[in-house]
């Protein structure tokens, strides 16, 4: 039997229950008066925003705050949120946030590094608690890499805990999420995959094929990193740079201001192509950030010694590559330890999703700030 179910899609013998226990008083969030293209995500069949919300920065803000970036998202359109359990406090802030009404406004997307069954059966029954929700849209093994998908897809694994999930009626799609190409091309080998999360943005198009190859197989694309970590700083240029591509679904910029919201909702709007300016613009910001780059993914953490890593290379990119040496200096120097204090224990090069020469390159910003 066929059930037609929230956000219009349908199930197969799984009755998609509407949430019964609200925590907050209803309340009516603004008017939408962003003209926002929709997309149809893969073989899911949810219509979501081709900008979507990416929740990583919330673990800067509070519940309140946060409240006031979901209604701007709603406002200007954007109704896909991606977070995940490793996020910190970002699932409780966001379900605190989507209470009163806003929770029906929103695809709600989130991920678990859980491998084995129990792991994974146990970070859902989280999730839904932190997100004050009985239903999570899209629920995702987080950054597989590719000697983890034999446990991942066994009978024991974390695969069939999402699986018995959506049977239950907790979960709507399975989806997953990558940071290498040999990750992403296995995945594609998993008709229950229904999304995929890769890399991909002016300077890290490594995953083109397998985008193409994915929007044969109706798999929904879920852009991340839109911005390379920080490193660009035109979020427009950025973002319609990803959405130019037919292959891509949608992009989840990392947002923790109201302005940041509304600059990149205009990204969203009646997607054309790049014109020749932007083109040469995207070439000079290649050609700027060729080579390996910090993503400020952040899995480098913590350090042995307490570096933050990923500001050490932040700072040292706005030092050589922008007008803003002075502040660079200022904000590095203030550190309480640089990047000279690296031990060269390696524990933060095993932990980086991309494999970059992290001890190498904090040589480099030592010597570029003198110390």
């Amino acid at each position: 039997m066929l059930l037609q179910a929230k956000h219009g899609k349908v199930y197969h013998n799984v009755v998609w229950k509407k949430a019964t226990l609200r925590r907050c008083r209803a309340e009516e969030s603004r008017e939408v008066r962003i003209d926002m293209e929709y997309r149809i995500l893969g073989k899911t069949g949810l219509k979501v925003s081709a900008v979507g919300f990416g929740g990583i920065p919330i673990q800067r803000l509070d519940a309140e705050r946060t409240r006031e970036l979901m209604l701007a998202l709603a406002e200007h359109g954007m109704n896909y949120i991606d977070t995940a359990r490793g996020y910190t406090v970002s699932e409780e802030y966001l379900g605190q946030a989507l209470c009163g009404g806003l929770r029906d406004k929103f695809i709600l997307a989130t991920k678990s590094m859980a491998r084995t069954y129990e792991a994974m059966a146990a970070d859902i029954e989280i999730s839904l608690r932190n997100l004050r929700t009985d239903y999570i849209d899209v629920y995702q093994m987080h950054n597989l890499k590719p000697e983890e998908f034999e446990l991942a897809f066994s009978s024991e694994g974390a695969a069939a805990a999402i699986q018995d999930a959506i049977r239950a009626g907790k979960v709507g799609h399975m989806g997953a999420t990558a940071h290498a190409v040999e990750s992403f091309e296995k995945l594609l080998d998993y008709p229950q995959i229904e999304t995929i999360m890769f890399p991909y943005n002016i300077v890290e198009n490594q995953g083109e094929e397998l985008m193409a190859r994915a929007k044969q197989q109706n798999v929904g694309v879920i852009a991340m990193k839109p911005m390379a970590g920080g490193n660009l700083t035109d979020g427009t240029l950025a973002l319609r740079y990803i959405l130019q591509n037919p292959n891509v679904t949608l992009a989840i910029p990392g947002m923790a201001e109201i302005k940041e919201v509304q600059e990149n909702a205009l990204a969203g709007q009646k997607v054309r192509p790049l014109t020749p300016q932007e083109e040469s613009q995207i070439a000079q910001i290649r050609k700027e950030l060729s080579g390996n780059f910090c993503r400020r993914c952040g899995y480098c953490a913590p350090c042995t010694v307490g570096i933050d890593i990923p500001s050490c290379f932040l700072f040292e990119g706005y030092l050589k590559r922008y007008d803003l040496a002075g502040w660079a200096k200022d904000r590095y120097h203030g550190m309480k330890v640089k990047a000279s204090a690296c031990i060269e224990c390696g524990k933060c090069e095993s932990r980086c999703p991309y494999e970059l020469p992290i001890r190498q390159k904090l040589k480099e910003v030592a010597a570029a700030f003198g110390e």
